[in-house]
């Protein structure tokens, strides 16, 4: 079969005009490292360290490499080959792109910007409390390590005494954290300025799109590496990290009988590779036409999963320090109280023989023993206080960092290494919000790059100010459940359909071949045309029926609380839940939004014109103009 010999054989006319003056106008990479840089810093980002290790340690362990595996091959792969394709082919940004392929799909690209932007406004207060963290580092002791005196200096304060210091400088003087939700508390300045500063880095750096991210990524790109290297090669000498580690990677099989287990590796490669946010759209359209987006695929895919398995060992030989020291803690607490009740100094007490000896004096003097309310001790116990999230970087982490020989160094890099994480995440953030709106070309063009930055960070800082309040950490739980949830699944669901039904299959590995030089093989064609779509639907079917399961609860820190420090599980108010499906609803609204829209304008325009016969649609291929 003879093949075109039009390098554009697979664009239309008005696509091929747009084409060359995009290509005139369109900025581009400096070299293909820093566009494969930016693209890993995007998917590799805090998920990967502090996400992923605990969903290992709770799903099985090695076990769950499994699913998450069969989830990267048949969902994540193809899905990012798709967008570093679709956004290379048609050098635009996510409204761009898919406005171009049928205006009825102009609201998957707005979607994906709004997601990007509510996504950077809770993302960018996590940098802010890393800030604090890291400013605080350099002080000896580490602030968190003691509790503080109270005023009147007769003795510790009390809720530091009962809970620790470490959940106390969390809870107490980072977020001074109210109740509940529904007690929003007062602007925290320390907050405030640490996330204003976190803004004007992000910046910094993004001031002149990829031109300054370009630079930046040589960075924050490669430092967590380099941190990452530093602790594992520092946690393997560590008393306990074979424990952490044998922990972390023995396979609980009887696990993966367990739905949620799949359910939850599918979304956690789904995000951790950034899919649908319209950041690698974005990013993939300043490459060169002929560049190889299949290999690159390949290339981020493995990369950002090796990450997250990297990350894991070192975490979790350091968490096994951390589980070892807590248990030695724990039994010469016991063997204090032992010795002080029974005349057993002369006795050569030691953690390796606590068991037998506490054995042996329960045979001899049972009631006395138990009259002393001993502490249980069992390293399995430590090590199954599994915990995600900024309780792992901001509570286990930092305890475990304490107990550290030169503690100080070791706060200093890890709290640089998760600036750099974010940071890198974050550039892909802002690019998903400044590329559709240049898309979009409702900013005048007088109007500085540098500027729209500039307006994109005010506005985030504005809106990121209620993660500031007493009640900030609740809500940031929120958005990080709720807006880069389900909605992604959506949007990616509409990604798909878009390029099989509406740019074809054909024409869309006729794409491919201009860039790679071959068409898509079978693996990807049958992945696009039906296993990752399902895969997507059944994802978000699981999501619905699980949440309808279960009833809402948040965790609060209430020194008031019975059981405190445990946290007190509470039900959100029904405003509040209300709040939650509007923060699923509202992003991924102008997909039907829009596609109705243009259907209406189109039978509008055919009842009010008669178009000659043979007349192309008026509607295919048109710029994403709100007035039109």
């Amino acid at each position: 079969m003879t093949k075109p010999q039009n390098k554009q054989h697979s664009l239309t006319e008005t696509e091929r005009e747009r084409h060359r003056k995009t290509t005139e106008e369109r900025p581009k990479w400096d070299n293909k490292v820093q566009y494969l840089l930016t693209c890993i810093g995007f998917a590799v980002g805090l998920g990967n360290v502090w996400r992923f290790p605990y969903l290992c340690q709770v799903y099985g362990g090695g076990a769950f490499l499994i699913p998450y595996l069969i989830a990267l091959v048949f969902e994540g792969l193809p899905l990012l080959y798709l967008e570093l394709a679709i956004g290379q082919r048609l050098r635009l940004g996510s409204i761009g792109v898919w406005n171009s392929i049928s205006p009825y799909l102009g609201g998957v690209g707005v979607a994906s910007m709004m997601v990007s932007f509510l996504v950077g406004v809770y993302y960018n207060t996590i940098l802010a409390w890393v800030l604090w963290y890291f400013f605080h580092s350099f002080q000896d002791p580490l602030p968190w390590s003691e509790c503080p005196v109270k005023e009147d200096l007769q003795g510790f304060v009390q809720e530091c005494v009962d809970s620790t210091p470490v959940n106390y400088f969390w809870y107490r003087q980072t977020l001074n954290v109210t109740s509940n939700i529904e007690t929003n508390g007062s602007l925290q300045w320390w907050l405030v300025l640490c996330l204003a500063t976190a803004w004007c880095i992000v910046y910094i750096c993004f001031i002149r799109g990829i031109e300054t991210i370009g630079k930046a990524v040589y960075i924050t790109a490669t430092f967590p590496y380099l941190v990452l290297t530093i602790f594992l090669v520092r946690a393997l000498t560590l008393p306990g990290a074979t424990d952490g580690l044998i922990y972390l990677f023995t396979p609980e099989w009887e696990l993966l009988k367990n739905p949620r287990v799949w359910l939850d590796a599918a979304t956690q490669i789904f995000f951790s590779l950034s899919l649908a946010f319209g950041g690698l759209i974005a990013f993939s359209s300043y490459n060169s036409e002929k560049n190889n987006c299949e290999r690159d695929t390949l290339l981020v895919g493995c990369i950002n999963s090796a990450t997250s398995i990297y990350a894991s060992i070192s975490i979790f030989a350091i968490l096994g320090f951390k589980a070892t020291t807590n248990y030695n803690s724990c039994v010469q607490s016991n063997i204090l109280a032992l010795t002080n009740t029974f005349d057993i100094e002369d006795q050569n007490i030691t953690a390796e023989n606590y068991d037998s000896w506490l054995v042996s004096l329960n045979k001899t003097d049972h009631a006395k023993v138990s009259s002393l309310n001993l502490t249980e001790c069992k390293l399995q116990t430590f090590l199954d206080e599994s915990v995600s999230g900024t309780g792992l970087a901001f509570i286990v982490f930092t305890e475990a960092v304490i107990a550290m020989p030169g503690s100080q160094v070791w706060a200093v890099l890890f709290f640089i290494m998760l600036f750099s994480l974010g940071l890198s995440s974050m550039f892909g953030n802002m690019e998903g919000v400044l590329a559709p709106l240049n898309d979009l070309k409702v900013l005048p063009k007088w109007l500085p790059s540098e500027l729209i930055s500039a307006i994109i960070a005010l506005v985030s800082l504005l809106v990121g100010l209620v993660f500031t309040m007493g009640s900030g950490n609740y809500w940031l739980e929120i958005f990080n459940n709720y807006v880069g949830s389900v909605s992604l699944l959506l949007i990616a669901f509409f990604e798909i359909i878009g390029v099989v039904m509406f740019r074809g299959m054909k024409k869309f590995s006729e794409d491919i071949e201009f860039m790679t030089g071959r068409r898509p093989n079978l693996f990807w064609r049958v992945c696009w045309m039906g296993i990752s779509p399902v895969l997507l639907l059944v994802i978000f079917v699981a999501y619905i029926v699980v949440q309808a399961q279960t009833t809402p609860t948040y965790p609060a820190w209430n020194p008031d609380y019975v059981d405190f420090p445990q946290a007190e599980v509470l039900p959100y108010p029904d405003w509040v839940f209300a709040m939650c499906v509007f923060l699923v609803a509202i992003p991924v609204a102008p997909i039907p939004i829009v596609a109705l829209y243009r259907l209406i304008s189109r039978c509008c325009c055919k009842t009010n014109t008669t178009e000659p016969s043979g007349a192309s649609n008026p509607y295919a291929n048109e710029g994403f103009n709100m007035d039109t």
